[in-house]
């Protein structure tokens, strides 16, 4: 017997358990404790009493998240082997004792089956993200399992759970083992500071790296114009690839310092930068037809379906924009990060851009997120990056 209190559905609500998705609404529970809290594990039956998993249980919408459909103890064994498990899969994609890349993401939520949890490793520092309370009350287990799988080439540990957890039950970031040695790392080779304790997200968007190699690939020679840089990234791989020009971006003065380290650290290219602080379609507006590529990385513009349409139209705003302001022959990579907006709403968005513009536009690329951030067949919710890399003439 488990010592977690029981949950059981109304009939037919677990057919989408057996097809192995990770959330249960609060519609489709039948019976529950009305003293159980936020973060509690519980366990969960079918209408006939058959066992279907363990989760996390929390007031709202999304009342269960699923972490096992195993009945099986919740126990330092347990996350040993999740932690394994997810490693291995990284270990699978060469990013494990990689010389060229040590910044990868070895745990994606959902998509390693641990919804609200994130691990982003950084050369030697894993740093945490705990998205309910369920699993953060789990950190310092996660913590041992790192360094039972990692054993020495796990440096620390840093908890950063206070920016997605509700403030009022007093999350602070911290280190929650080991000292790190140093905060940089690399990636194709390209050199990054990464600020894990007042950055955004774990402090890098990891989830861009392939993205970056391929736009590297384009950029020797070109003129570049990298908008929403935020810590530069693809500025970085650009001048690498050796870009004549590049132009970064950013409302935010923050994002600027950053991306000014990061290309400081990389200093072995002939190209010149310019870092820009400024609204990004206010800018577009105003720039000459000399750029040859254009990159269009912004943030959220829908973090729920409410949000969709008004996303939609600022992402076509955004993108007519670049094609108007881009020179014939040029190449746009062209991003959303909005989970709301699907690949063929967003693609039908820029097509529609594309139209109001009046260019001949040809797709090159269909862009996603990379291995580590794997999307569960199970859990199509765990799909949410998506670009596209156009020819313009």
């Amino acid at each position: 017997m488990l010592p977690y209190q029981k949950i059981k559905l109304l009939k037919g609500k677990e057919i989408s358990i057996y097809r192995k998705h990770h959330w249960i609404f609060s519609g489709a529970i039948a019976q529950k404790d009305e003293s159980l809290q936020n973060g509690e594990l519980v366990q969960v039956f079918s209408q006939k009493d058959e066992f279907l998993g363990i989760g996390h249980f929390q007031h709202g919408s999304i009342m269960v998240r699923l972490i096992s459909f195993k009945e099986v103890l919740i126990d330092d064994v347990f996350w040993n082997e999740k932690i394994q498990s997810a490693y291995q899969v990284r270990k699978s994609l060469g990013l494990i004792d990689n010389p060229e890349t040590n910044v990868y993401r070895l745990v994606h939520g959902e998509g390693d089956g641990l919804p609200g949890l994130i691990i982003d490793f950084y050369n030697g520092t894993a740093v945490i993200q705990t998205h309910h309370v369920g699993m953060f009350k789990h950190v310092k287990e996660i913590a041992k399992a790192l360094q039972h799988v990692y054993g020495s080439q796990l440096e620390a540990v840093y908890d950063k759970s206070a920016e997605t957890l509700p403030k009022n039950i007093g999350v602070e970031n911290r280190l929650l083992l080991g000292s790190p040695s140093t905060n940089l790392v690399k990636e194709y080779g390209c050199m990054f500071e990464i600020d894990w304790e007042k950055g955004q997200k774990t402090g890098f968007f990891v989830d861009q790296r392939e993205n970056r190699n391929l736009l590297a690939k384009y950029s020797t020679g070109k003129k570049v114009l990298n908008t929403f840089c935020y810590s530069g990234g693809f500025s970085v791989a650009a001048l690498r690839a050796g870009a004549t020009e590049v132009h970064s971006v950013d409302i935010s003065a923050k994002a600027i310092e950053l991306t000014d380290k990061n290309v400081a650290l990389n200093s072995d290219h002939n190209g010149k930068h310019h870092s820009i602080v400024a609204d990004v379609i206010k800018y577009i507006r105003e720039i000459d037809l000399d750029f040859d590529i254009i990159v269009l990385d912004p943030p959220a513009f829908a973090k729920n379906l409410k949000a969709r349409h008004n996303a939609v139209q600022a992402y076509k705003r955004l993108n007519a924009e670049a094609f108007k302001r881009i020179k014939p022959g040029g190449i746009l990579f062209t991003f959303s990060c909005s989970q709301v907006v699907d690949k063929q709403l967003f693609a039908n968005t820029i097509t529609a851009a594309a139209m109001e513009t009046g260019r001949n536009v040809r797709i090159l690329h269909y862009l996603s997120q990379p291995g580590d951030h794997p999307i569960n067949i199970f859990h199509t919710e765990t799909e949410y990056l998506k670009g596209l890399v156009l020819y313009v003439e």
